[in-house]
């Protein structure tokens, strides 16, 4: 069983006071695990007053994807044009699907003072990028793992022998957050059909024998129905990712999944035009109202497979 490591590269995100994440998806050499096509992982960061240090992310725009907004510390506020205005809080899963397009802004509110958290997107499947505007907001029980391990909150899909999470997704996905005690030796029954992958946030864990730090992503392919984990000494915390293989070739840019360039050129000039395909946002307030797509690159974008490689 081979252990694929994706490292993280810094990135900031966001307007004029853009916070720092640590971007695994898309990598080259891989741009999805099962349909999870972006994963970006920040904090943990003080926030000063003046939400200095904070997220700060004003109106931008959405196509063909959903976003799964999750936190271990501090507290965002979401606003979308389809009129939703939501808290997402620790151990809670914000679920906000695109489809044909959406925009939306995230700020951290007063009340935090870390910010800590992942951002993940997950690819719509050619027959549901289509789809309207949509919002699902749940909060999943605490569930012990295997063998007094640790404990798990199992967002997205359904994890054998610990608990599944009602949240629709349009194709077979897994999304938890499994806390392990120091020195837990977990074996988890999977599903030998998905790809997994392991995020580390904290402590160290081993998978299938490779050792990951923090910031790390540990992929695996279809194969296994038992996945292997031991915590380091001090415990550790992660984010575990499956799902079917996404066969899918996609054009992803900047905030865009499309199937082609020209889908793209078309997308950016509708957000440029305020076009109604986006809407608008509701009760921001910040430093600029909406943020400009950036310039597309002088060449044509090319659809890139699960293994990163673009098409011919």
């Amino acid at each position: 069983m081979t252990v694929e490591i994706l490292r993280p590269r810094d990135v900031p995100l966001g307007g004029l006071r853009a916070i720092h994440v640590r971007r695994t998806l898309p990598h080259r050499d891989r741009s999805f695990v099962g349909a999870w096509c972006f994963v970006d992982h920040y904090g943990p960061t003080q926030v000063r007053a003046g939400n200095e240090g904070g997220m700060d992310v004003p109106p931008h725009p959405h196509t063909g994807l959903q976003t799964v907004s999750w936190l271990f510390e501090g507290e965002i506020e979401h606003r979308d044009s389809g009129g939703v205005v939501g808290l997402v809080r620790p151990g809670e899963i914000n679920l906000m699907t695109a489809g044909h397009g959406i925009c939306h802004s995230e700020v951290s509110t007063a009340a935090t003072s870390v910010l800590h958290g992942v951002q993940l997107w997950v690819a719509l499947p050619d027959g549901a990028r289509e789809t309207g505007r949509g919002f699902e907001h749940h909060a999943p029980e605490v569930a012990a793992l295997p063998d007094g391990a640790g404990e798990a909150r199992v967002f997205l899909g359904s994890l054998a022998e610990v608990a599944s999470s009602p949240v629709h997704t349009f194709t077979p996905l897994l999304g938890a957050q499994l806390d392990l005690a120091p020195g837990a030796r977990l074996e988890l029954t999977v599903d030998a059909a998905y790809e997994h992958a392991v995020l580390v946030d904290q402590g160290e864990v081993t998978l299938a024998g490779s050792t990951l730090s923090p910031g790390h992503l540990g992929c695996l392919d279809p194969g296994p129905d038992r996945l292997a984990l031991q915590a380091g000494p001090e415990g550790a915390r992660l984010i575990l990712l499956g799902g079917e293989p996404f066969e899918e070739e996609i054009v992803m840019w900047w905030n865009f999944v499309g199937r082609s360039h020209d889908e793209i050129v078309a997308y950016r000039e509708a957000w440029q035009a305020r076009s109604d395909r986006f809407g608008a946002v509701d009760g921001y307030v910040g430093d600029v109202e909406r943020i400009p797509a950036p310039a597309l690159p002088g060449v044509r974008l090319r659809p890139r497979n699960r293994r990163g490689r673009t098409a011919p």
